[in-house]
C-alpha cells in the first residue's frame, strides 16, 4: 500500500471512530443508557426531591434519566425546585421567582424530607436548592445517564441556551405538559427530545397528531389513565409510551405488560429490578 492510499485509509478510520462516538454520545449508541426508567426528581424516595445527593443517586441506581424542575429567580439564575415557593420542602417560605439566588441559598430545601422519614440532621443533612447548571455539570461527568428538564415558568428559553453553552445537547430532554413550553424547545433546539406530559383524560388522537406534527419524541400519561389501546396508539405513532409518576410496584408491573416503555418514578431501584424480572 502507498503512502497516499495508507493515508487515505488511516483518514477514513478517524472519521467512522469520530462518527461513531457522536452517534453514541446522541444517545444513537451504547454509550448512553435505555432502560426506561425515569427517577422523578432525583432518586427521590431515598433523597431529599430536587437537590445533588437525589441527582447523583438516580445516576448511581440505573436510571437512564433523572427528571428535575426549574424556576428562574428574581436575579436571573436557573434553580431546581418544584415549587412556586419553599413552604412545602424547606425550613422557610420564600417566593423563588421574587428571591435571589443568595436568599434561596439560606433555605434547608431537606426539611421536608428528614421530617416525614424522621431523619437526624447526620442522618440526612441540610441541602441547598442546586443551580440547573451544577447539575448539568454533574451529568455531563459522565455518558450513560441523562437529564430532562421541567420548566415551570417561562424560562424555556434561558434554559436551552444554558444547555447549548455547555455544549450538553446529547445529555439533556425536557418534560412538561405545557405546549407551548415544550414547542419552544423544538424552535430553539429540534435534536433535544421532548417528553410531552399529559392527563389521565387527555384526548389522546388530538395529542399523537399534534406531538408528530411539533416533532416530539415521547407522550408521558398519568398512569390513571393508560390502557394497553392508547399504548398501541402512541407506539403506532412512532412515540415513546411513558407513564407518570409511579411508586407502587404492582401498578409498574402493570404498566409493563401493557406496553408502557417509560414510568417516571421516585424508586428507580424498585423499577429497575421489577424491569429485569419482567424481561427474563
Amino acid at each position: 500500500m502507498t503512502k497516499l492510499p495508507l493515508l487515505l485509509f488511516t483518514v477514513c478510520c478517524l472519521v467512522g471512530q469520530i462518527l461513531n462516538i457522536s452517534a453514541a454520545f446522541a444517545g444513537e449508541g451504547p454509550l448512553f443508557r435505555h432502560n426506561g426508567v425515569t427517577a422523578h426528581r432525583g432518586n427521590s424516595g431515598v433523597h431529599p426531591e430536587n437537590t445533588m445527593p437525589a441527582f447523583r443517586s438516580g445516576v448511581a441506581v440505573g436510571a437512564d434519566w433523572i427528571e428535575l424542575d426549574i424556576f428562574q429567580t428574581k436575579d436571573g439564575q436557573l434553580v431546581v425546585t418544584h415549587d412556586k415557593t419553599t413552604q412545602r420542602i424547606g425550613d422557610k417560605t420564600l417566593d423563588v421567582a421574587n428571591s435571589t439566588f443568595e436568599e434561596l441559598k439560606t433555605v434547608d430545601v431537606a426539611t421536608d424530607f428528614r421530617k416525614r422519614h424522621q431523619l437526624s440532621k447526620e442522618e440526612c443533612p441540610p441541602q441547598g436548592m442546586p443551580l440547573l447548571e451544577e447539575v448539568l455539570k454533574m451529568i455531563k461527568q459522565q455518558h450513560k445517564t441523562r437529564v430532562s428538564i421541567q420548566p415551570k415558568a417561562d424560562c424555556v428559553k434561558e434554559a436551552v441556551a444554558l444547555v447549548k453553552r455547555l455544549n450538553m445537547e446529547p445529555w439533556v430532554g425536557f418534560n412538561d405538559g405545557n405546549l407551548n413550553y415544550m414547542s419552544q424547545v423544538k424552535q430553539l433546539a429540534p435534536t433535544i427530545p421532548v417528553f410531552w406530559d399529559r392527563g389521565a383524560d387527555t384526548d389522546l388522537d388530538a395529542d399523537i397528531k399534534i406531538a408528530k406534527q411539533r416533532g416530539f419524541e415521547a407522550l408521558i400519561l398519568n398512569y390513571k389513565g393508560i390502557t394497553p389501546e392508547k399504548v398501541q396508539k402512541i407506539k403506532a405513532a412512532s412515540l415513546e409510551p411513558g407513564a407518570w409518576t409511579v411508586n407502587n410496584p404492582a401498578v409498574m408491573k402493570q404498566l409493563l405488560k401493557q406496553g408502557i416503555e417509560r414510568i417516571y418514578t421516585d424508586d428507580p431501584s424498585l423499577l429497575l429490578q421489577l424491569k429485569s424480572h419482567h424481561s427474563d
